[in-house]
């Protein structure tokens, strides 16, 4: 997945209240929205929060029949979720790239949190993923900033299992087959992406 590029030429930077932010010589913002080379993802506002803003709290729900394990990075890692279990995340502001997805058919030799391999979704065989899971996989993907946050559920690295990903003061997405119509199927499908205000939470189901 690549992130949009952020370019701030003759970039300052203003405080204002607890958020500083990348203005450019224009007086714009410096970050914008760019269609990445690969899977989409973006990069906002170049914001730095002091210690006390608050998080997004994502609740993530395994509505299937079988025991899957969802994965989330950078926060989170991953876990095993039986069915009607579900895990919740606390992400702070300033996290860019977001992403989490849902593994199928994993096996942890000897209740081990590494060494393991799974069907759909495996990250370098870990219980904890640091880095993106293999083809196929459904994924939800956002950034969190003071001011605006960005969502999407994505396609171009494939379909394991179907979704939901919703904001509370934004959009509810669904995706319950491949190539459905709310999610990116290909990496210049900008117009999937929702918006929701600061200071959110969000529904991750699947097998909505």
């Amino acid at each position: 997945m690549a992130l949009a590029s952020l370019v701030a030429s003759s970039a300052v930077v203003l405080l204002l209240g607890h958020v500083y932010w990348c203005i450019d010589s224009s007086g714009g913002r410096a970050a914008t929205m760019a269609s990445p080379a690969a899977s989409w993802i973006f990069l906002l506002p170049c914001v730095l929060t002091a210690s006390s803003s608050s998080a997004a709290t994502f609740t993530i729900t395994n509505n299937c029949s079988f025991t899957m394990w969802p994965a989330a990075i950078p926060i989170g890692g991953g876990v095993e979720l039986n069915p009607g279990q579900t895990w919740t995340l606390d992400v702070p502001v300033g996290t860019n790239a977001g992403r989490i997805w849902g593994r199928t058919g994993c096996s942890f030799v000897n209740g081990s949190s590494s060494g393991g391999h799974c069907a759909t979704g495996d990250c370098a065989g870990e219980l904890s993923c640091t880095v993106p899971g293999t083809s196929p996989r459904t994924e939800a993907e956002f950034s969190i900033t003071a001011t605006e946050d960005l969502y999407d559920i994505s396609l171009i690295d494939g379909y394991n299992l179907p979704m939901d990903f919703s904001c509370s003061t934004g959009r509810a997405l669904k995706c319950r087959e491949p190539a459905c119509p709310d999610a990116f199927l290909f990496p210049d499908d900008d117009e999937k992406v929702s918006e929701c205000k600061s200071n959110s939470n969000y529904q991750v189901t699947f097998c909505p």
